[in-house]
Order: C-alpha cells, then structure tokens, then sequence
C-alpha cells in the first residue's frame, strides 16, 4: 500500500485595508477593517486579533465596529487559514480620537 498525501498550496499576500483611511477614528463613529488574500486556496477561515489577545474577535473577511470604543485603540491583526496553512497579516495601529 503507497499512502499520498498532497500538499495544498499556501497562502500568500495576507494585508489590512481600513475604513476611514489611515487609521484614525473619532470616539463612536464606524471602524471597518478588510482582510485581502492575495493568492487564494481552498476554502478560508479568518481570525481577527487585537492587542495580542487571543481571543479571535470575529471570522469574516471584515471586522465592522459600529461605535468605536476608548478601548478599541491598538494593534489589529487577521489571520487566514485554508485547512492545511496560516498566514497573518502585518499589525495595523488603530487610533481612537
């Protein structure tokens, strides 16, 4: 018996785009945050991080935040998964004014 096992192909190109630009936000407008795959494979899993907590903050292609808090301020990270390999997108430094 000869067992194969093929690897799938991993993934690429994990960015953040972020609704209003440059990462400001004032105190209880809307804060939205895209995670682009550059090369897709398979079906995907997306993680949201903040802060380095490892609580995933939600599992969509975007992190849409209603009425941005005080404490919504720091670092947001997406990680994407496809079954067989991760890949994480650089931080992105959200303000709240």
């Amino acid at each position: 018996l000869v067992s194969l096992t093929l690897a799938g192909v991993p993934l690429s190109g994990v960015s953040l785009s972020v609704q209003p630009p440059g990462g400001q936000v004032l105190l209880g407008d809307r804060l939205v945050l895209s995670c682009v795959v550059a090369m897709e494979t398979g079906l995907l899993s997306f993680f949201w991080h903040h802060g380095g907590s490892g609580t995933s903050l939600g599992n969509s292609p975007c992190l849409d935040l209603r009425h941005v808090g005080d404490n919504e301020s720091g670092h947001y990270q997406c990680r994407v998964s496809n079954g067989d390999s991760m890949a994480k997108s650089p931080s992105l430094n959200i303000t709240v004014l």
